[in-house]
């Protein structure tokens, strides 16, 4: 897959307020400070497309991106299609009131659960830490809502040799105790562009352009 165009279409508080619901949408989504705006604009060739901050709680809202891709058919023509990606508060801490914490929380899950053109959540993990509670009970969360999902894990470059590899794995033998099968997975570095080619590949076949 290749990135023709990406380009910010708007911000939303409620998933009603969203875009129509037209085309195929990919959701990214993690813990607070996961690096989830770094990645987007990494996979986009953007490097402002999503606001990135060292502030942990910097996506507030529902956010659209129209992404206009395409692929080389067998006689090399480029077929384009077009669909949303979603950037959405991160879960868990941020530097905001416990109230506001809740707001995004119900924001969040009445999207996850209502927006019926969501095709995949990516939820991403940081790749420096050992398995996080809030990580695994949001995944958990997912299986008993039926909701198609991937794993990302973000920064690897940030790691020392072994360390990625070590958590990663740690995170799914943790899964593999109460899950049946693994969801797909991607170790990636915004800054090292690792993963890029995979995770488009995963979207792409998803958008049924194989």
């Amino acid at each position: 897959m290749e990135i023709v165009s990406a380009a910010y279409v708007k911000s939303s508080a409620e998933y009603t307020q969203c875009p129509k619901a037209d085309r195929p949408e990919f959701a990214f989504i993690g813990r607070s400070n996961v690096g989830k705006s770094s990645l987007i604009n990494m996979l986009c060739n953007k490097k402002a497309l999503a606001k990135t901050s060292a502030a942990p709680g910097k996506t507030q809202l529902i956010n659209h991106f129209e992404i206009a891709s395409g692929r080389r058919d067998k006689a090399g023509k480029m077929v384009k299609s077009s669909w949303y990606l979603v950037d959405l508060p991160g879960y868990g801490y941020a530097k905001v009131s416990q109230k506001q914490r809740k707001s995004w929380s119900m924001m969040i899950e009445r999207y996850i659960l209502k927006r019926e053109n969501l095709v995949s959540l990516l939820v991403l993990i940081d790749s420096r830490h050992e398995p996080q509670k809030i990580d695994l009970e949001f995944i958990n969360q997912l299986g008993e809502w039926g909701i198609p999902f991937a794993l990302v894990f973000t920064k690897a470059d940030k790691n020392k040799p072994g360390a990625t590899t070590r958590n990663v794995n740690a995170v799914l033998d943790v899964l593999k105790e109460s899950w049946e099968a693994l969801p797909p997975h991607f170790i990636t570095s915004a800054m090292d562009r690792l993963g890029r080619e995979e995770v488009l590949a995963y979207i792409q076949t998803l958008n049924g352009e194989v």
